[in-house]
């Protein structure tokens, strides 16, 4: 790490992703954290607090996969969007009993 580099720089240079000629790999952004942050209480709580958490996981991993659908660098990382709705799609569909 170089010295004087701030936070900002730090978080802009993991979301250009790896390797740079064709990313795979990157930090991930707001959308899919939110989702991280989601998932982890819904794997601490019970009752209304796992549901709500639950909730949350599922929207931002939705709002994730729908900019990498819509944005993504490159083929993979769109198909990786696609998959990501298209799991999300499923499993709200298995929720309402569909």
């Amino acid at each position: 790490m170089e010295p004087g580099l701030t936070l900002r720089q730090l978080w802009r240079r993991g979301q250009h992703g790896w390797p740079a000629a064709f990313p795979v790999v990157q930090f991930p952004n707001g959308p899919l954290l939110v989702a991280f942050g989601g998932w982890l209480v819904a794997v601490l709580t019970d009752g209304s607090a796992h549901a709500y958490a639950r909730a949350t996981f599922y929207t931002g991993l939705a709002a994730w996969a729908w900019l990498e659908l819509a944005d993504g660098t490159n083929w993979f990382r769109r198909a990786l969007g696609a998959g990501g709705l298209v799991y999300v799609v499923m499993k709200v569909g298995v929720a309402l009993g569909a």
